[in-house]
């Protein structure tokens, strides 16, 4: 059986996804630091995402989902530790998952990572460079990796949602949430199930001549 590994799979997109992925037929392992999960998992300590990785084995899958916005502040009002605790999570610890997962899916020449990225980190989002920049990385990141494994039967993609209703949001103020849904063209927010279903597109079979590739879901909003 394929067995998939969701980070933040407790709420929210994470749930989504490996609520749809399980309908697949997939063994799904949800990975948070909190809430309704398989493993607790901060993903930031490394030595315990070796230890998590030994414990659950090998992953066919693995969906990065785990993500946090930051604060909600102009540039110049920033501080080097809100930057750490966003990278810590958005980066480093989408990095740490895919050094521990990554290699078992090469030796068996068979995988599918997908990160989430965010229309943010094309865009850049007023008042959220912090969460805008972290997101940028995770697309190049996405895209030196899926260079590399090109040829290793390991596909790695990204995905770049526009607003969703998700509790993630729920801490977004007001005018910024009211902004960024401005912007897309449907005029409306997304669903969390619609981002699950092109994840199920992206971690199967179906896709397999694309990598290093970042697939927007923005009601239109993406312009490149």
């Amino acid at each position: 059986m394929t067995r998939a590994l969701v980070t933040g799979g407790a709420r929210g997109l994470g749930a989504a996804t490996a609520h749809r992925l399980a309908a697949d037929g997939i063994d799904v392992v949800r990975v948070d630091i909190a809430g309704d999960c398989d493993v607790r998992l901060d993903i930031t300590d490394e030595d315990a995402v070796t230890a998590a990785a030994a414990e659950i084995g090998a992953i066919d899958i693995l969906v990065n989902s785990a993500g946090i916005v930051g604060p909600n502040t102009p540039l110049l009002s920033t501080t080097s530790d809100q930057w750490r605790g966003v990278l810590d999570v958005n980066v480093i610890g989408t990095v740490a998952m895919m050094r521990a997962f990554v290699p078992g899916m090469v030796e068996r020449g068979w995988g599918r990572v997908v990160n989430f990225a965010s229309m943010a980190g094309k865009d850049g989002n007023p008042n959220l460079s912090i969460y805008s920049a972290s997101k940028a990385a995770v697309i190049a990141l996405t895209k030196s990796a899926g260079k590399e494994l090109a040829t290793t039967g390991v596909l790695v993609n990204a995905i770049a949602p526009a607003v969703i209703a998700t509790p993630m949001n729920d801490d977004t103020a007001p005018d910024v949430l009211a902004h960024i849904t401005s912007l897309i063209p449907m005029k409306r927010v997304g669903r969390a199930e619609e981002v699950a279903e092109l994840v199920a597109w992206l971690t199967s079979d179906r896709v397999s001549f694309s990598t290093g590739a970042v697939y927007d879901i923005s009601g239109g909003r993406a312009t490149y």
